[in-house]
């Protein structure tokens, strides 16, 4: 079938209308699938027993503990401390609010710890020693590809229950 050359101008302008409306129809798909999430929202918990007393943490999306992306908020008093030790995947932190000391190696040498104050970012590659610690409260969020783990460099500062 011809479409005479009168129609062309109204042929385009509803496949133009069409084609509009794509982008709207997949912007309202996506934001089905959006998750928004507000402080009061968080569901606070005890932090796993491979950390030291005193943690909280809540999971803002997905699941730490398994293979895929996800992200979480820590929030730790002053005073708090984690053992050098490293992490199987790669490790992206941002603190929210106060100041988290960062340090690489074996040991935790306090002096030469780096302060990471609110605002501030910090990429750890899998595999890197490292320790951290706060003077005040601290709330940090991490981000990643799970599973998340923790493996102290002196087997003795674990404080995961024996077995």
């Amino acid at each position: 079938m011809k479409i005479p050359s009168a129609h062309w101008p109204l042929l385009t302008a509803a496949v133009l209308l069409c084609a509009g409306a794509l982008p709207a129809a997949a912007q309202d798909a996506a934001m089905g699938e959006m998750m928004m999430m507000n402080p009061a929202g968080l569901k606070w918990v005890d932090g796993p027993p491979t950390m030291p007393k005193g943690l909280k943490l809540a999971v803002l999306y997905g699941d730490p503990g398994k293979d895929g992306p996800y992200v979480i908020r820590m929030k730790a008093p002053g005073g708090y401390k984690v053992p050098p030790h490293w992490h199987t995947q790669t490790e992206n932190l941002t603190v929210i609010s106060g100041t988290l000391y960062l340090g690489g190696g074996d040991t935790m040498d306090m002096g030469a710890a780096h302060a990471l104050k609110a605002g501030g970012f910090h990429n750890l590659p899998g595999g890197v020693h490292h320790y951290a610690f706060t003077k005040n409260a601290t709330v940090v969020q991490i981000h990643g590809t799970g599973p998340l783990d923790i493996k102290y460099v002196n087997p003795q500062d674990d404080p995961s229950p024996k077995q």
